[in-house]
């Protein structure tokens, strides 16, 4: 009864809420450190909106007039003001990380009461408090500075908080070396490393965003996390649950604290229990959550095992050693204690080899570093008693190649994952390796907010980064912010910047040549316009942003744009050049001018980066991680002009078997470029010709000389029409465009309608709208498809030539170990034929497959006859994405990406 009686008052409270003002307010909290900090942040925040620093007190009999108070349910402060309120806190019985709110007058004082069930439910009562006043979570990461109020309010009405959907959410801070370490070392922190000082900012931070564990960094540059006075209990203060990465069990960083010799359970058993025994006995009073397991001494392989079948023997006697020193530092059944087991790399070969892990232990399941989750439970498997977690990365260190500069992962891709984890039961942990930090600050935002609040995955992602902008920058700049932001990523979907030099690392290869110039120069000239547009729309809302928030708008959009439009204009218009050298056009020199001024670009915007608020940042970017050659400046060639003299046109895939024409399909209205050139870098006056049919450019003319290369690319609107024609006028030349019909029909995906066996997955591919097979469908044979509900796509084609499908997925693993990645093809009712783009470990196959976000499987069709054609696609397995269908003709360009859409 009491519950219904609260309910009914909630709902009353909804509508007759009045709003609660916060000027004049005394924070009056709780006497536990992290009731202390908890107002602190609050006072701050008011005063950063305000103007005005309230006071703090700890007795309620010290607030005259206007109050809030801020505590646990069972401190005597929150019991004596919910009396004085007569508010109910029963609800807050047996519950975890919630809070109870409510407003009212008591004693000639207003009182809003923030009650929590624990430290961590007090202070998200908190920090809701300062997102309803418009402070962001980045307020001091990114410097988003919140706007002025000059009378702070909140809502006032009764509220409940709901409980967390994961019961473990934070980070891991990994891979520092280049950022955060040096950062914290040599600009902000007293300890010269990652000490209290920069772990009470990066404990704030989970607050703000409701996470509440951390992995604390762990490479040979950072000094150990327990060695450095002051971590550990700046962790408690803040109600902070400390773990261990994969590489580090019981809570121990073994890459520097490790000096007792091999780190081999079969030759050094002894030293290595004590050196565990030690740590586990120091951390017995704080809330942690350990690592089980034995690795390498950093992430490897397990030292002196044979076979994986002796390691997975050998986990097995660790287990029971690791738990029995748990139970007995802490004084209770190991069942009780929090344990987490990550089956990172080698160790999933082992789950999978029957490895026996305590059922109360949680499995944590890892993605395979490139953001697919390598394997997810089963039914199972989802019932055990220490449930199921996920670790996930948006930066990382290692082969095929690093990604640790900027944050570029699709939040569509995101979303899929973490709607796997929680479609499987992986409900329990979920960790996100962030790197340094920044700039990641999106995708970190992105993914805890979900561990907090399942119900963001039911939204298209596009409505998250869209509400997150409005939180940055103001509702005026919202929607712009993320339609630049989506492009970013669509952008980067396709090749990471990092990825950009198509080089692999450990061993480190040099740099080669791009693919996107592998069809004559066109498909990369597309990426680069786009680049430019996105650049120039990031500069141009720049400029509107109002001044307080310049630093925070440089910082979380306007550097990584444009950095990554930096990186790819200085490889491609290189790798362009020694293109157009070769085809003896005069614009080579001009393209490694260009290039050269993007790799300055890229200098002075790391070095404005770090000098941003009066130098707060120096050091915390560097725009060149682990020295890799993808970030090496290069040298700049010198072309010598070609003999050759006229005007041409190059049309967008010399290469082709229709190199000397504008393919374009009848009917269907299309967007071509061509390139105007005059050869021996002769300047020439050029203009459009009368008699133009179902074409138009978007230039009339213009002048080819050194400022433009000598040549000029014309943008082509073709409106569907027969016969289209286009004439210009070069110099003295007249040079007629040649038109041809047919090539690449590019189906995407989401073209479809959706059916019973798939589901849209927006923003997400090559494509933006790809389809997935759902996630609860029951992998089945070729024989079984009776029932199969497929993906239908009419096409047309022009010729009768040799046709092949170019299959484009993206790259998942298995949902679980009953599954693969299957899909069916039929082309115009033949018999299904299976597509399975299943990749085994690290193999060649699996490395193209993550570097290009792209699993491309060719199937050739045979020779069809002209007219339309139906083809289906069937879901074999669970959770398999296709991102398009390309139906090329034999001798087609050989995009790397998409072809260009109609």
């Amino acid at each position: 009864m009491r519950r219904l009686a609260l309910i009914l008052t909630l709902t009353a409270s909804l509508v007759h809420a009045q709003p609660f003002e916060l000027h004049d307010t005394t924070i009056v909290h709780a006497g536990q450190p992290t009731m202390r900090l908890a107002a602190g942040m609050l006072a701050r925040d008011l005063e950063r909106v305000s103007g005005t620093a309230p006071p703090l007190a700890t007795r309620l009999a010290d607030c005259p007039r206007r109050c809030v108070v801020v505590g646990t349910a069972d401190s005597a402060l929150v019991q004596e003001a919910a009396r004085a309120l007569g508010a109910d806190l029963a609800p807050l019985a047996g519950q975890s990380e919630r809070y109870l709110r409510v407003a009212g007058e008591a004693d000639g004082r207003a009182l809003l009461l923030v009650a929590g069930s624990d430290r961590r439910g007090a202070v998200y009562g908190v920090v809701d408090l300062s997102r309803e006043l418009g402070v962001s979570a980045w307020e001091w990461w990114a410097d988003v500075a919140p706007a002025h109020l000059d009378r702070p309010a909140v809502d006032g009405a009764l509220r409940l908080s709901h409980a967390p959907a994961v019961a473990y959410r934070g980070i891991f801070i990994n891979d520092e070396d280049w950022g955060l370490q040096p950062w914290a070392a040599r600009t902000f922190d007293p300890a010269h490393d990652i000490g209290p000082k920069t772990y009470a900012r990066v404990f704030e931070l989970l607050w703000r965003l409701k996470a509440n564990l951390v992995w604390p960094a762990m490479h040979e540059s950072t000094r150990p996390f327990y060695t450095i006075p002051g971590n550990a209990q700046t962790a408690d203060d803040y109600a902070i649950i400390v773990g261990t990465s994969h590489a580090e069990p019981m809570m121990r960083n073994n890459v520097r604290e490790w000096k007792s010799g091999p780190f081999d359970w079969f030759r050094n058993r002894d030293r290595l229990v004590d050196y565990w025994r030690t740590r586990i006995d120091e951390v017995k009073g704080m809330e942690t959550m350990t690592s089980l397991g034995l690795r390498g001494v950093h992430d490897s392989a397990m030292e002196g095992a044979a076979s994986p079948e002796q390691a997975r023997d050998t986990l097995q006697d660790v287990f029971k050693v690791q738990r029995a020193m748990l139970g007995e530092a802490q004084g209770k059944p190991p069942a009780r204690i929090p344990q987490a087991f990550t089956m990172y790399k080698e160790v999933l070969d082992y789950w999978n080899l029957g490895l026996a892990v305590p059922d109360d232990v949680t499995l944590v399941w890892p993605d395979d570093n490139y953001g697919y989750l390598a394997q997810l439970g089963t039914d199972r498997e989802g019932r055990r008693a220490g449930g199921q977690g996920i670790y996930y990365h948006v930066s990382y260190w290692g082969r095929p190649h690093d990604y640790l500069w900027l944050a570029t992962t699709h939040p569509s891709l995101i979303r899929d994952q973490l709607e796997r984890a929680w479609a499987t039961g992986a409900r329990r942990l979920w960790v996100l390796n962030v790197g340094d930090i920044k700039p990641a600050e999106y995708l970190t935002q992105y993914f805890l907010d979900a561990a907090f609040d399942a119900d963001v995955l039911r939204q298209d992602p596009a409505r998250h980064l869209e509400a997150w902008a409005a939180t940055q920058f103001g509702r005026v700049h919202a929607a712009e912010t993320a339609a630049i932001l989506r492009e970013y990523y669509r952008l980067a979907w396709e090749r990471r910047p990092e990825f950009m030099g198509w080089s692999q690392t450990e061993p480190t290869r040099p740099v080669r040549t791009t693919a996107y110039v592998r069809t004559g120069g066109d498909e990369a000239e597309r990426r680069l316009a786009d680049y430019r547009a996105l650049t120039t729309r990031a500069e141009a809302l720049a400029a509107r942003i109002p001044a307080r928030l310049r630093d925070a708008f440089f910082e979380l959009v306007l550097y990584p744009v444009r950095s990554s439009a930096n990186l790819n204009t200085r490889i491609l218009k290189l790798d362009l050049a020694a293109e157009y050298a070769r085809q003896q056009r005069p614009s080579s020199n001009l393209y490694v001018r260009q290039a050269r001024a993007a790799h300055a670009g890229l200098v002075a915007d790391a070095a404005a980066y770090n000098g941003l608020a009066d130098g707060k940042w120096r050091g915390i970017m560097d725009i060149a991680p682990r020295r890799l050659p993808v970030f090496a400046e290069p040298v700049y060639p010198t072309w010598s002009v070609s003999s050759r003299r006229g005007c041409g046109i190059v049309y967008p895939a010399p290469f082709a078997v229709d190199g000397d024409r504008l393919v374009l399909r009848r009917g269907r209205p299309a967007t071509r470029t061509v390139t105007l050139v005059s050869y021996g870098g002769q300047d020439a006056r050029w203009s459009v010709r009368t008699g133009t049919r179902a074409v138009q450019a978007d230039l009339d003319g213009g002048m080819l000389d050194a400022a433009h290369g000598h040549e000029q690319r014309i943008v082509l609107r073709y409106d569907g029409g027969a016969d289209p024609a286009l004439s210009l006028q070069c110099g003295e030349q007249a040079v007629n465009l040649r038109f041809g019909e047919g090539g690449i029909v590019a189906l995407r995906a989401g073209s479809a309608a959706a059916t019973r066996d798939w589901t849209p997955q927006p923003g997400l591919g090559t494509s933006g709208g790809a389809m997935r097979a759902r996630l609860d469908l029951p992998s089945r044979a070729l024989a079984d498809l009776a029932a199969s509900a497929p993906l239908q796509y009419r096409f047309a084609t022009a010729g009768d030539g040799e046709v092949q499908l170019r299959l484009v997925a993206v790259p998942e693993h298995p949902l679980t170990a009953a599954n693969r990645v299957r899909f069916a093809v039929s082309l115009d009712g033949a018999a299904p034929e299976v597509v399975d783009i299943t990749t085994v470990g690290r193999s060649e196959q699996w490395k193209e497959d993550v570097l290009s976000n792209m699993a491309v499987r060719t199937w050739r069709a045979g020779r069809l006859a002209p007219g339309m054609h139906t083809l289906a696609v069937h879901a074999l397995d669970p959770g398999v994405v296709l991102d398009r269908i390309d139906v090329v003709p034999d001798g087609a360009p050989d995009d790397y990406g998409m072809p260009p859409a109609d």
